[in-house]
């Protein structure tokens, strides 16, 4: 295995799933600017994710409805600035 290639400045962050509110406490240096209260008390870096293993069909096992216009409206409002 090769040496030193993993970063080492990471920290806690917690992962929010915001389809179905599940979150997670885990190791990342993902960079952020919101924080979350989490069940141990503590404050902690915040990122928000549109999926995880919960509520990904392929991992649950069943097809669930995805917000897929809401997603093509903010794509379209996102990038609208850049075409005009």
């Amino acid at each position: 295995m090769k040496k030193d290639i993993h970063p080492k400045n990471f920290r806690m962050v917690v992962f929010k799933d915001m389809s179905n509110d599940y979150a997670f406490l885990t190791r990342s240096t993902a960079n952020t600017s919101e924080t979350i209260q989490w069940e141990d008390g503590n404050e902690y870096p915040l990122v928000k994710v549109e999926i995880s293993h919960m509520s990904h069909p392929f991992y649950t096992g069943k097809s669930m409805f995805v917000d897929t216009a809401g997603r093509i409206e903010k794509f379209r409002n996102r990038y609208a600035k850049k075409t005009k």
